[in-house]
């Protein structure tokens, strides 16, 4: 009879698992705080709330696709997200710097399409292989 090994936990595995445990907190900081939230950033309270569910369903499935995708794909993805995420915010923070008030909507919507892009593309990654005995 043929066994399916379960891959080991690692280090990775854990942050893959933390950094998707991280998206979901912030999801729900975004939902149960958007009008104070949104007033602070300059971007309405649907973007807050659109952005935490985004940051919800991303946070979501990349927990639950730790066991079934490999973490160099994870890694990879978490490099792309957070590069993105950075020169969002420093985009952001150039505009307000200029006067500009969409600043906050510019990054807000980064936190609404990344976690959905992320998801998407850790869906249609490849499965790991499972190793039987």
């Amino acid at each position: 009879m043929a066994q399916v090994v379960a891959p080991r936990v690692t280090r990775q595995t854990v942050g893959a698992i933390a950094d998707g445990a991280f998206k979901v907190l912030l999801a729900a900081v975004h939902i149960a705080g958007a009008a104070p939230l949104g007033r602070l950033l300059g971007a309405p309270a649907w973007l807050m709330v659109v952005s935490g569910v985004a940051l919800l369903i991303g946070g979501g499935v990349e927990i639950g696709y730790t066991r079934s995708r490999s973490m160099r794909t994870y890694t990879r993805l978490m490099i792309a997200y957070d590069s993105g995420w950075v020169l969002t915010a420093l985009a952001g923070l150039l505009m307000a710097w200029q006067g500009s008030s969409a600043g906050g909507e510019v990054w807000m919507g980064y936190q609404t399409a990344a976690p959905i892009a992320f998801a998407a593309l850790l869906i249609v990654a490849a499965p790991t292989q499972k190793t039987s005995v």
